[in-house]
């Protein structure tokens, strides 16, 4: 809560405007009385900015938190950047929220996107695509082990320029290619 000056000041010279000097030390009490309140409801809310320090600071120390970004404005804090996992996430949260003199925290922290669907062939897919893929090469071998298709053997260069895209349409894991290239 902040005061306006302007208030503080009306207040002040409507006491002593009216000051009577049989009142005097009324006027002076209520002075007083005046300047603690003002005092006491602007030194004693914590600074945006000190609480941003402080939870900077708090964060810093689990590595994971480290590279946040934390602004505060009225009391709220508000986090943002990436973490590793929810649970990363949440304790960052608590960490802001343990601060004292913070109102509320608004977690805009994000996750990383999940890693990307590899689609595998089956075995049996594989088998059948790299017996069709060398038909015509009797001079390759190619076997298929735990999704991973072995090329043994010789080719020639331009051969094998038009087999490996063929061989990788097909979805392995990956290809093993083990051929002497003439």
């Amino acid at each position: 809560m902040t005061i306006d000056k302007s208030v503080i000041f009306t207040l002040f010279d409507a006491v002593f405007l009216t000051v009577n000097p049989k009142n005097m030390k009324l006027t002076k009490l209520f002075s007083l009385l005046l300047l603690l309140t003002v005092v006491a409801f602007t030194a004693c809310k914590p600074k945006d900015s000190d609480l941003q320090a402080a939870i900077s600071e708090a964060l810093k120390k689990n590595p994971d938190l480290a590279a946040l970004s934390v602004d505060v404005k009225e009391g709220v804090a508000t986090l943002s950047g990436e973490v590793k996992d929810e649970a990363t996430q949440k304790l960052a949260e608590e960490i802001a929220k343990g601060i004292k003199g913070v109102k509320s925290v608004t977690n805009s922290l994000t996750l990383p996107p999940p890693p990307p669907v590899v689609e595998v062939a089956t075995e049996d897919a594989l088998l059948k695509g790299v017996k069709d893929a060398l038909k015509d090469l009797p001079s390759v071998t190619g076997e298929v082990k735990d999704s991973v298709i072995v090329l043994t053997g010789e080719i020639k260069k331009t051969e094998l320029a038009k087999l490996m895209p063929v061989l990788m349409s097909l979805k392995p894991k990956k290809v093993d290619n083990k051929l002497t290239v003439k």
